[in-house]
């Protein structure tokens, strides 16, 4: 069974539109753990709009089950976060600063030697690296001479194409997870899965070890509670 890892960011969000600690993000985090979540992910940036730097300490000493940290290696203090942390895994994401969200992987010929680098430092440390890359063969054949653990395929445009065509917008991302298990990489995905998307993507690319969802999971649980909604995210894993 793929393992689901939530990220948490938007109910981090939440919390500081209003300062405070309402909601509690480690009281969340630990929900999600009860109700069933085999991960929690955070994505913190330099501007902390969302996971504060200080988050990612306080959570490191509670969560019980696999803690994924995701973020842009460029940024000094966030390797710094990282290594100091040690969570099950680091998830390497070229994000500019300022940006919204995340919109585009890797460019593993191109930033070759310096992902070779930087994930040789965090596996020093005892971390699990994974990279987060597009449904691109070339990409993923370059991934795997960096020494990367895993990479992470971005799926924002799986998302955007499932509903007119799922055959096609998932077809590059069979390729890329074939690809994958054929160079030894460990395959994670994540951005915009959702109820509607999830299990199609979940049966039909091979390999898949672990999801990172987090804004549909959020705003499915306005609706549904937390509880059921992470239930339905995992149903739709369990095939």
């Amino acid at each position: 069974m793929t393992k689901l890892s939530v990220n948490i960011n938007k109910i981090a969000t939440l919390r500081n539109s209003r300062g405070g600690n309402n909601p509690d993000l480690i009281k969340v985090a630990l929900d999600c753990e009860r109700f069933g979540a085999q991960g929690i992910t955070v994505h913190p940036r330099p501007d902390e709009r969302h996971i504060r730097y200080q988050d990612v300490y306080d959570l490191k000493k509670v969560i019980h089950t696999e803690f994924n940290i995701e973020g842009n290696s460029t940024e000094p203090r966030f390797v710094e976060l990282v290594l100091n942390n040690k969570p099950a895994q680091v998830t390497l994401v070229p994000d500019a600063e300022g940006q919204i969200t995340s919109n585009h992987g890797w460019n593993t010929i191109k930033h070759q030697e310096y992902l070779k680098e930087i994930i040789e430092k965090f596996q020093d440390a005892g971390i699990r690296v994974s990279i987060f890359v597009d449904p691109i063969v070339e990409m993923v054949e370059a991934a795997a001479t960096t020494g990367t653990d895993r990479i992470e395929l971005y799926t924002e445009a799986y998302a955007s194409g499932y509903h007119h065509n799922k055959e096609m917008a998932i077809a590059p991302y069979v390729e890329a997870a074939k690809a994958a298990k054929k160079l030894g990489l460990g395959l994670n995905a994540g951005h915009d899965l959702d109820l509607d998307n999830l299990k199609y993507f979940a049966q039909n690319v091979p390999g898949l070890l672990e999801v990172s969802i987090g804004h549909a999971l959020i705003s499915d649980a306005l609706y549904l509670g937390l509880e059921k909604t992470i239930g339905e995210y995992l149903e739709r894993l369990n095939f």
